[in-house]
């Protein structure tokens, strides 16, 4: 990093990622500037935000909510709304790097506009390359963009694979397996929101930590893998590590394999993708080993949990599966939240828009969108007919 502050922009500001990117900010307050911020709808928190650091410009997804924080704001920092304002936040001139971790298929036009502008990308949001990891992917080459994963599992490959990407032989993603990993097929039946939401190492948002249950999280990791390390599905391998302490690691030719560890704590991983190449002080705590007794290792069980192995599935059929299995995923995750469906009837649904889908081989951003859309309004028909 230069002398003067990075000029920063946060997409998501108000969520978990973006609340506990803040901390590192607090923490480093001569290495960071922040320029600019971003949420959905939590107009109080975003007001509190704009307040404490005076960005430049604040974009709030969500348009109905603009006269809202536009009364709250001073007349110092310009307001952007709905998706063209995002983007143009993304966009905006004299900017470093965008940390992008806001949820969902949301991200992936803003995260193009940024790449567009050969910024620094520190990604938190998944389903951008899960969506339309090939046009992310190229068009970040074409520009010069840097991205920098920040999800601990590919913070982790990306800090093991340096220097060692030519000897790869397979990425191994580990997992925590979520709250329900010794359950039984029986005992799945029976999961409700509030036990669902309970995971027992992270401190996430509401989707990502459904996900995580499901093992739907770990399927898309393993897409977003093979898009940022330029992976075959067959050499990324998935593996239960309950405890939480070994985030990933790589298995070199020779047989060696390289891990990282560390405390279940996201500002590491956060941290190291704003000061890249360099490290810094961390608010987190660091691992005693002493404490952490057993470190143990499973296979995750498919049969139980079939998001994985459909994730796999969709990411080597290409095209606008990913796209159509990760909106299904999203509109299905939504309506277990809202006690609409029983946690069961995620996957199921899942399944039933795949298998309906007209699938397209070769699409653009457009048909990739479109197709999103298609699979969300399926999913919500097949609820509200009540087809699941």
């Amino acid at each position: 990093m230069s002398d003067r502050p990075a000029n920063l922009i946060i997409l998501g500001s108000t969520g978990s990622i973006g609340e506990q990117a803040l901390q590192v900010v607090d923490l480093h307050p001569d290495k960071f500037n922040v320029v600019g911020l971003a949420a959905r709808d939590k107009v109080d928190i975003l007001a509190r935000q704009a307040e404490k650091y005076q960005p430049r410009a604040v974009a709030l997804g969500d348009a109905r909510y603009y006269g809202q924080l536009k009364n709250k704001l001073t007349d110092q920092v310009r307001l952007m709304a709905g998706m063209e304002g995002m983007c143009e936040l993304a966009s905006l001139e004299d900017v470093d790097m965008v940390l992008v971790a806001v949820s969902g298929a949301v991200g992936i036009r803003p995260t193009m506009a940024a790449i567009a502008k050969s910024r620094r990308i520190a990604l938190a949001n998944k389903e951008t390359l899960v969506t339309a990891g090939d046009i992310v992917m190229n068009l970040a080459s074409r520009m010069g963009a840097m991205i920098i994963p920040v999800d601990s599992e590919h913070s982790a490959i990306f800090q093991c694979l340096a220097g060692e990407s030519k000897f790869l032989r397979n990425i191994w993603l580990t997992a925590s397996g979520g709250p329900f990993r010794d359950y039984d097929k029986e005992e799945l039946k029976h999961v409700t929101v509030d036990m669902a939401l309970k995971h027992p190492n992270w401190k996430m948002g509401p989707k990502i930590t459904i996900d995580s249950a499901t093992l739907m999280n770990k399927g898309l990791e393993v897409i977003e893998a093979h898009h940022l390390f330029a992976v075959d599905y067959d050499h990324i391998q998935v593996l239960i590590q309950k405890e939480s302490v070994i985030h990933s690691m790589v298995e070199l030719v020779d047989g060696s394999f390289l891990g990282h560890l560390g405390v279940a704590d996201m500002r590491i991983p956060i941290q190291y993708a704003l000061t890249y190449p360099e490290r810094q002080n961390s608010p987190a705590s660091h691992l005693d080993f002493s404490q952490v007794g057993c470190i143990h290792f499973q296979k995750p069980d498919m049969e139980k949990f079939p998001l994985l192995r459909i994730a796999y599935d969709a990411g080597r059929e290409g095209g606008t599966m990913p796209a159509v299995m990760n909106a299904a995923n999203e509109a299905a995750v939504g309506h277990f939240l809202q006690r609409k469906i029983s946690f069961a009837n995620i996957a199921e649904l899942v399944i039933k828009v795949m298998e309906k889908h007209d699938f397209n081989h070769s699409p653009d951003l457009e048909e990739i969108m479109a197709a999103d859309q298609w699979a969300r309004e399926y999913c919500h028909h097949l609820v509200g007919k009540g087809e699941i």
